[in-house]
């Protein structure tokens, strides 16, 4: 659960409350972490891997809708450059990471 916090920069107990949610769906399941007694791992189900799939299919079919007339590739790769280090300085820095 803290490697979701961190990842998705909330609290472990949003976390925690959302895989609830996912396993109530039948959507994840907490795994025993073999490693770490202490810790779970969390794995998607079968539906929660075709929701997945689903969902990535609409979001790219809709975002390329979206940006095919206002972005060239040239522009879109640059995007996507910029938006890659933004991301890289915010993480190192440790900016908008949840605090607990």
């Amino acid at each position: 659960m803290a490697d979701l916090a961190t990842e998705f920069a909330i609290g472990i107990g949003a976390t925690s409350k959302t895989v609830d949610r996912l396993e109530k769906q039948g959507w994840a399941v907490r795994q025993p972490n073999p490693s770490d007694r202490r810790s779970s791992l969390l794995a998607l189900t079968d539906d929660g891997l075709q929701l997945v799939d689903a969902a990535e299919g609409t979001f790219t079919e809709r975002l390329a809708e979206l940006t095919a007339d206002a972005l060239k590739a040239s522009a879109m790769t640059a995007a996507a450059q910029a938006l890659s280090e933004l991301r890289s300085v915010l993480e190192r820095d440790q900016i908008g990471t949840p605090t607990g």
